[in-house]
């Protein structure tokens, strides 16, 4: 079969939503929150989620955001979710992702591109390593506690 990508629109957020759920375990994302959170990054204008269809199904998906930063010319990429259907993993789906994201990137004049992932994830690390992506430093988060 045939993997299409394009833009994600708003009849393919519960499948995405599943996605972030399922495959990623961050079981906070619900379909009010996301589709409140894409109509801020839509409004933003930096922000690009596409995904990965099979029979006009949903089974992957990448979200990326344009950030600039002081001493890069056009700035840089960071893919900020990348997930695909346990049943299609090892099927091309996450690679045709990474190189539709990488095209988008030379297309827009950004030569640069990062992500993060848990340290724990070790089928990941090994995934984006095969597909050229070379570990070069660590990511640190802080919960801020909002009162």
């Amino acid at each position: 079969m045939e993997i299409k990508i394009r833009e994600v629109v708003s009849k393919d957020y519960t499948e995405v939503v599943f996605l972030w759920n399922d495959v990623l375990g961050v079981r906070t994302v619900t379909d009010e929150n996301f589709r409140v959170t894409m109509e801020q990054m839509i409004r933003a204008g930096n922000y690009k989620t596409f995904v990965a269809l099979l029979a006009n199904h949903v089974v992957g998906f990448i979200s990326i955001v344009h950030a600039l930063a002081v001493g890069s010319a056009n700035g840089y990429l960071h893919i900020t979710g990348l997930a695909v259907h346990n049943n299609f993993q090892r099927h091309k789906v996450g690679t045709e992702l990474l190189r539709y994201t990488e095209n988008y990137a030379k297309d827009s004049g950004i030569s640069s591109i990062i992500l993060c992932t848990g340290m724990k994830r070790t089928d990941a690390h090994a995934f984006y390593e095969h597909n050229g992506y070379d570990k070069d430093s660590y990511c640190f988060d802080k919960i801020i506690k909002i009162d």
